[in-house]
C-alpha cells in the first residue's frame, strides 16, 4: 500500500444501541463526513468494510455465542440463556436491530486490515476498538473483540511481533484475555484508575507481557507526555515490533461523559505521531468516546496525521456544517456546545502539573521486564 487506507461503512450512520445508550451518538459517519468535507478522503483511499463471516469470528469467539447473536438479530428477542451466559440483552449490551451485523462489520474491517498489512502499510478502522468483548459473551458495549481478531489476522499473515497500545479511558480486559502471556505481543494500556471494568491494576502484568498504567482523575496533557516519552515509546522501541496496533479511544478527553480524565485531543495525536514509523505496519482503531463532537474532532485528525495533513485553524464551511448537524440528546453538553466545537478540530492544550504518583508509576513500569 502506497497510502494509508480508511475502512468505513454506511451501517454506522443510522445504527444506534438505543435512544438512551451512550452509543446512541454518531461517530464513524461523522469522521467519514468530516474527512470528505476537508478533502482528506479520496475514493482510492477508502474501502467499504466487509462483514465478517461466522467462521472468521470463531477464530476467537465461540460458535454458540456467534449463533446466539445472529438469532437475536433475526428475532429481536433474547432467551434466559442469552442473558445469563452471553450477557446479550443487558442494559449495557442491549438488543438493537443490527446487533450482529454492526459488530461483525467492525470486526470484518479489522480482519481485513490484518490482511492488507501483510507486506506493510497503514490502515485506519475507526469503527474498531471493541476491546472488552469476550470469547463467549458481550462485555462493556462490545459484542465482538475486533482488536483480538485483527491481531490474529496479522498472525495469519505471518506477522509475529505485535505491540498493542491502548489509550482508551477503560482497560482492555478482552484483549488481555486474548493475548495475555504471549511473549510475541507487547501490551501497554493507559486507563483511568477504578473506572469500569476495574481491571488492569499496575501490579497486573498480563501474564508477563503487559504494562498497565491506571491514572488518576484529571489526567492532563503534560502527564500523558511523560507517559508517552518515558514509558510507551521506549517500551515499543525496545520490543522492535513488526506491527503496532493503536487503540485511540476518545473517552479520555475532558468533554467525555463516561470518564474523568482531562486530556485535549493533542495528547492522543502526539502518541500517534510518536508511534508512526516505529514498525513497518500500523493499524489504528477507534474505541471509546461518547461525546459526538469530541470523538469526531479527534478521529478526523487521526486520519489527517496518518496522511501528513494538518487540520486548518478554522474549518471550511462544509466541515463546520457536519459538526453543527450533530446532536447530543439527553446530555447537558449537548445543550450549549462551545463555538470551537464547530469552528476547529484542534483543542487548546490542557497542560498541568505532573503528579508524583504518575511519575512513580511510570518509573515502576519502566523497570518492569517485558518482552
Amino acid at each position: 500500500m502506497q497510502k494509508p487506507v480508511f475502512i468505513g461503512h454506511e451501517i454506522y450512520r443510522h445504527s444506534t444501541y438505543g435512544r438512551w445508550h451512550p452509543l446512541r451518538v454518531p461517530r464513524v459517519s461523522t469522521v467519514m463526513d468530516l474527512s470528505r468535507a476537508l478533502g482528506w478522503l479520496p475514493p482510492e483511499q477508502f474501502i467499504t468494510s466487509p462483514r465478517a463471516k461466522p467462521r472468521a469470528l470463531t477464530n476467537w469467539h465461540t460458535g454458540d455465542y456467534i449463533a446466539a447473536l445472529q438469532r437475536v438479530e433475526e428475532t429481536q428477542e433474547t432467551t434466559e440463556e442469552d442473558r445469563a451466559r452471553h450477557d446479550i440483552g443487558s442494559v449495557t449490551n442491549p438488543v438493537f436491530p443490527e446487533i450482529f451485523c454492526r459488530p461483525a462489520t467492525a470486526a470484518g474491517g479489522s480482519i481485513l486490515a490484518g490482511e492488507l498489512l501483510r507486506d506493510g502499510g497503514v490502515v485506519y478502522n475507526p469503527a474498531g476498538g471493541t476491546h472488552h468483548g469476550m470469547p463467549d459473551r458481550a462485555n462493556g458495549f462490545c459484542y465482538l473483540n475486533d482488536p483480538v481478531l485483527a491481531m490474529l489476522s496479522l498472525r495469519h499473515q505471518g506477522v509475529r511481533r505485535i505491540a498493542y497500545v491502548d489509550i482508551d479511558a477503560h482497560h482492555p480486559d478482552g484483549v488481555e484475555e486474548g493475548f495475555g502471556g504471549d511473549p510475541e505481543c507487547l501490551m501497554i494500556s493507559v486507563h483511568e484508575a477504578r473506572l469500569w471494568p476495574r481491571t488492569g491494576p499496575i501490579e497486573n502484568d498480563g501474564g508477563g507481557n503487559a504494562a498497565n498504567l491506571p491514572v488518576p482523575r484529571g489526567f492532563n496533557d503534560s502527564e500523558m507526555a511523560l507517559v508517552r516519552e518515558e514509558l510507551i515509546l521506549p517500551k515499543v522501541a525496545a520490543f522492535q515490533p513488526e506491527a503496532i496496533v493503536l487503540l485511540c479511544g476518545a473517552d479520555g478527553l475532558e468533554e467525555d461523559p463516561l470518564s474523568h480524565m482531562a486530556l485535549s485531543n493533542n495528547a492522543q495525536l502526539d502518541v500517534l505521531r510518536g508511534l508512526m514509523g516505529m514498525a513497518p505496519r500500523l493499524l489504528v482503531l477507534g474505541g471509546g468516546g461518547y461525546n459526538p463532537w469530541s470523538v469526531g474532532r479527534l478521529w478526523a485528525q487521526v486520519w489527517g496525521v496518518l496522511n501528513g495533513l494538518e487540520a486548518p485553524e478554522v474549518l471550511p464551511e462544509a466541515a463546520e456544517q457536519v459538526l453543527r448537524g450533530l446532536r447530543f440528546d439527553g446530555n447537558r453538553r449537548g445543550k450549549n456546545p462551545p463555538a470551537h466545537w464547530f469552528k476547529t478540530l484542534k483543542d487548546a492544550p490542557r497542560e498541568g502539573v505532573v503528579r508524583s504518583e504518575i511519575r512513580e508509576s511510570v518509573a515502576l513500569l519502566s523497570r518492569r521486564s517485558l518482552p
